[in-house]
């Protein structure tokens, strides 16, 4: 009973892998070899998995908002760097991060300032779209 129970679970497993492997386009193998009734390794389950994330291009930007302070601003690079609290959007906790900032972002506000500022985020990196000081 254990060997008949043993060999659904090895069919049921080489059809799941085959129907995975077609829905990827790629050609399947035979799934079980036929001499030891083991399941044969697969196409989908060789290679480097780590190569599975997605592009950073590929994901969707975020719209965050945060609160922090100004720390430093370089208008020859664009950056702005700010100590700012958690941002869920991002599932980000409080830190000192830089950011990318366009020349009327940087103008606005000095080291020191605290505010209130908009974030456009693609993977880990982000933009300030939008600050505001804070009274």
């Amino acid at each position: 009973m254990k060997e008949k129970t043993m060999k659904h679970a090895r069919l049921t497993i080489a059809v799941g892998l085959a129907a995975l492997t077609a829905a990827c386009g790629k050609k399947a193998e035979a799934p079980v070899a036929a001499a030891t009734n083991e399941a044969a390794p697969s196409a989908a389950m060789s290679g480097d998995v780590g190569n599975m994330a997605m592009e950073p291009s590929a994901a969707a930007p975020i719209k965050a908002k945060g609160h922090g302070t100004v720390t430093a601003i370089d208008k020859a690079t664009g950056m702005i760097t700010l100590n700012h609290g958690a941002i869920p959007e991002a599932k980000w906790p409080a830190m000192t991060m830089a950011f990318k900032a366009a020349p009327t972002i940087t103008d606005a506000v000095k080291v020191g300032d605290k505010v209130d500022f908009d974030l456009t985020l693609v993977g880990s990196a982000g933009e300030v779209t939008a600050i505001q000081k804070k009274p």
